[in-house]
């Protein structure tokens, strides 16, 4: 949606609040970030424009965190490592499960997944933040980028009592769709064609699994292939988790094409698709699908979950070449495990493909060119499109958020910009929270939960 006119406005927007830190967007990645620069003595505001922390694993309903575990081997640790097993230990999982992605598209992919009840991470977060020390305001949307002298000052929010502003020397943007970047002035990647496709994550109560579970893998996929000819499903997937007790299917099975998360119009539009395209899968799967006659619609995820948008011009910019030859980084902060995970613009299908090795992500990656005192994390960091689609799953952004909100206390408490402190200092502090960042970390195959 293109403005065809502007109006200027001139605002006094009173200034709510001091902090070393502040981080914009309450997502997996935004929320790490937050606990690591107030367990580093930062004053630290968290601000997410919805009701929860979590981001997709809890507004979307996506419901398990991928990528704490290359393989058999794990690869993350520190905050969301410790974060799982909060959510565990809360009843909230039963633990780290072999799950196949692609199965139904034929490109069967087993990667180990912590599986959850979105209700139950909600308030294990909640808990976290607070203990931390971290301010949080909920329903509470960004605004605007404050700068001085091409340093970041603050942002600027509208909450419900109207329009604020928090000062702060840095600024976490893990808004997932770089908000506090493109206010600031910082360039996005431009590198044309089609964006991923977007899904609509909906629950499910009184469903089967087990006898699901026992349906042959090709049996599966004609039936799939049988719902797609008919118009009933819209991509290659029978994709659910169960929370614990195994009674319930969190699905992922819409598919939105055509969607530029960026624009209010094709956004509104998308939730409106997503919601026609539920009742639709719903019929299907009591009909057709062993396990789901029964089956109760239970829920529908507050919001759709968007794959791609904006990525940042950074410092560095990871490609797939340094994922797939599992190039190191004298700055890494963080490691990634894929998949590479490819949904196909205006089609029905997923690539999938696995790196050959854990890969390092530098912090340079993190660094938005241009704006000092910005730092970034999650699915915006500076990579090419095939390289971010393997490093914006849950576990890979919390450790890239335990990184930056890390960087984000140092720099503050010294007085100096991000981009000033070394990497090894970043690195020194993250060994000493358990973090992982370098392959020559990581213990032997066999490691597990």
């Amino acid at each position: 949606m293109q403005p065809s006119a502007t109006i200027r406005e001139s605002l006094n927007t009173p200034v709510a609040g001091r902090y070393d830190v502040i981080v914009v967007g309450g997502g997996a990645s935004g929320t790490v970030a937050a606990i690591a620069a107030a367990r580093s003595g930062a004053r630290t505001l968290l601000v997410e424009r919805g009701g929860c922390l979590g981001g997709a694993a809890t507004a979307n309903l996506v419901a398990q965190w991928v990528a704490f575990f290359h393989g058999e081997t794990r690869v993350v640790g520190g905050i969301p490592f410790e974060l799982a097993e909060r959510v565990q230990a809360a009843g909230g999982s039963d633990g780290f499960h072999r799950y196949v992605m692609g199965e139904a598209a034929g490109t069967p992919f087993p990667l180990r997944v912590l599986p959850f009840n979105p209700e139950t991470v909600k308030w294990v977060l909640d808990g976290a933040v607070n203990e931390a020390g971290v301010e949080v305001l909920l329903h509470t949307t960004f605004a605007r980028t404050l700068l001085q002298d091409g340093s970041i000052a603050g942002v600027t929010v509208e909450t419900v009592q109207g329009r604020l502003a928090f000062l702060a020397p840095v600024v976490v943007d893990a808004s997932g769709d770089a908000l506090v970047c493109a206010s600031a002035g910082v360039p996005a990647k431009n590198d044309g064609g089609e964006r991923q496709p977007c899904t609509l994550s909906f629950r499910l109560s009184n469903v089967d699994v087990a006898r699901f579970r026992a349906v042959p893998s090709e049996q599966r996929r004609a039936l799939v292939l049988d719902g797609l000819r008919r118009g009933e499903l819209f991509w290659e997937s029978l994709s659910f988790v169960s929370t614990p007790g195994g009674t319930d299917a969190i699905c992922l099975m819409s598919r939105i094409q055509d969607v530029d998360a960026l624009d209010a119009r094709d956004a509104t539009r998308a939730e409106q698709e997503g919601r026609r395209q539920i009742a639709s899968i719903v019929g299907f799967l009591r009909r057709e699908i062993p396990g789901f006659e029964n089956a109760v619609l239970a829920d529908v995820a507050e919001r759709v979950g968007v794959r791609e948008t904006r990525r940042i011009e950074g410092r560095y910019t990871l490609s797939e070449e340094d994922i797939m030859q599992a190039r190191g980084f004298e700055d890494a902060i963080a490691l990634g495990a894929g998949p590479m995970d490819r949904h196909q613009p205006g089609g029905t299908g997923i690539r999938l493909y696995a790196p050959p090795e854990p890969f390092e992500i530098p912090l340079r990656a993190l660094l938005p060119v241009e704006v000092e005192g910005l730092l970034v994390c999650g699915r915006t960091l500076s990579a090419t499109r095939e390289a971010m689609a393997g490093a914006r799953h849950m576990a890979t952004s919390m450790a890239m958020g335990q990184a930056v909100g890390t960087l984000g206390a140092i720099a503050a408490a010294s007085g100096r910009r991000p981009s000033a402190v070394p990497a090894a200092e970043v690195q020194q502090r993250l060994e000493e929270a358990h973090a992982l960042f370098r392959r020559a970390q990581i213990a032997s195959p066999g490691q597990t939960a």
